[in-house]
This record gives structure tokens, sequence and C-alpha cells, in this order.
């Protein structure tokens, strides 16, 4: 007579912390960790790059200072480059790109999506303050040029502007995302539109001389690292409530938002 011990059996409550996030039987703890660790990715380059400004790094300030005085030789020689450069910079500087995330915000509330316009009002105002908190921890002064072609207050690490940019940018993609759905052609303009107001107010900030190279590059990286974080969050609380998930840069963060009665 043969008699085998009792079978123990591991429940998923008993599982380890590092074993239920990389599940992809519960997708909800995979999907959380994979865009935490993506948004903690695009941290680290900004991280290092914030390192490199407070401890002016040789070779860092050397190329900044290369691209500013090329740029800004060009704009001296250039007015007209430079009134286009201004009045870009003006339309896409903080306060209109703000107004115009509180325009979607409307529209999303009276749309009946109101967790998505809470969402945009979350990484647009998250993503500004901490803007905000780092110029001054950071404390980097602008370039100070001999004839600038423009000026601005303040300190300079990271480029408001370009932060602004992008957090503008992501809340445009994954919104209106879902509208192009079966249009390659709407979506190509989606994604070039994101793109342009990103790299082309980068530019404006850096030809006017106002910002070296390096702040509008932080700028980006923390934007990206906000909306990746904000969008996370967003998605996780959605799959809690059983809504559906695609994947964000092809459906947005509600894919469901062209259906009006969702």
């Amino acid at each position: 007579m043969s008699s085998s011990g009792p079978r123990t059996s591991v429940s998923p409550s008993g599982r380890s912390w590092r074993n239920r996030r990389l599940d992809p039987d519960r997708s909800l703890g995979l999907r959380l960790t994979l865009a935490s660790a993506a948004a903690f990715l695009v941290l680290v380059p900004f991280a290092l790059l914030a390192v490199l400004v407070v401890g002016a790094w040789p070779p860092l300030h050397d190329l900044d200072a290369a691209v500013t005085d090329s740029l800004h030789r060009f704009a001296a020689d250039h007015p007209v480059w430079v009134r286009v450069m201004k009045v870009w910079t003006h339309l896409a500087s903080p306060g209109p790109l703000r107004v115009a995330a509180l325009v979607v915000v409307v529209w999303l509330w009276r749309r009946g999506a109101r967790r998505l316009a809470l969402w945009v009002v979350t990484t647009m105002v998250v993503g500004g303050a901490l803007g905000a908190v780092l110029k001054l921890l950071v404390g980097r002064d602008r370039p100070e040029l001999l004839d600038p072609v423009a000026r601005a207050a303040g300190y300079s690490f990271p480029s408001g502007h370009a932060l602004n940019a992008t957090l503008a940018a992501g809340v445009l993609l994954l919104v209106f995302l879902p509208f192009t759905r079966g249009r390659p052609a709407a979506r190509v303009a989606l994604w070039t539109a994101a793109v342009l107001l990103v790299g082309v107010t980068c530019l404006s900030r850096v030809a006017l001389g106002v910002h070296w190279a390096s702040d509008v590059l932080a700028g980006c990286l923390l934007g990206v690292a906000v909306v990746a974080a904000t969008a996370a969050a967003f998605r996780t609380w959605r799959e809690r409530v059983g809504l559906p998930a695609g994947r964000a840069t092809v459906d947005g963060v509600a894919p469901e938002l062209t259906d009006p009665h969702a």
C-alpha cells in the first residue's frame, strides 16, 4: 500500500510580488508594471541630464554653447526667421496650450467622458507643477548673448515650453487616436501634428536664444514620462471597472470615445 504526502498549492495571494506583477494571466498587474517601467526608463535619461547640468559637465556645456551660437548667428542675419519663431513660440507657449487643453476638457465633459477629462487635467497640472519645481531646484541660468533677438525671464532647465508642448501633444494623441481608426491618412496627420508641435516649439526656444538645447530635451523627456505615468494610471482604472483597453499608441486611452452613447 502506498501513500503519497499531502499536496500543497500556492494560492495567487501567496505568490511573490514580483511573480504577480509579471504574470501574463494577471493582465492588470502586468500592464501597470510595464507602463511604470516605461515611465521610469524615460526618467532615467532626464535624471542623468539633470545631474550633468547641475554638475556643469564640460562636454554638455560645450555642445549647448555650440548649438546656441550657431542658431543665434543664423537668427541675427535672418529677421524674418526670428519673427516666425517668435510667433510660434507665443502660440505654443504654456498659456495657450493650457487653454486648448481646457477646451478639450469641456468637450469631453459634455460628451460624458468625465474621467478622461480629469485625466487631461491631471496630466497638464502634474506636468506643469513638476516643471516649475524642477526649475527652482536646478536653478540654471538662461543663455547670455551679446545681441539677443529675444528675452525670457526665470530659470532655464527644463524648458516649460517644451514640457507643455509634449504634454499637449500626448493629450492630443491619446484622446483623438480612436477617431483615426480605419483612417490611415488621419492617423498620419494626427501624429504629424503632434510631432511638429513639439519639434518646432523646441526649435523656436533654442533658435531665439532663450534656452539651451539640453533644456528642451529635458522638457520633452519629462513630458513623455508624465504622460506615460498618468496614462498607465488611467488605463489601470479602466481595467478595474471592465472597460476595454487597447494599445495606447494605436487606440488611445479611451477606444470607445468614438461612440457618444458608450
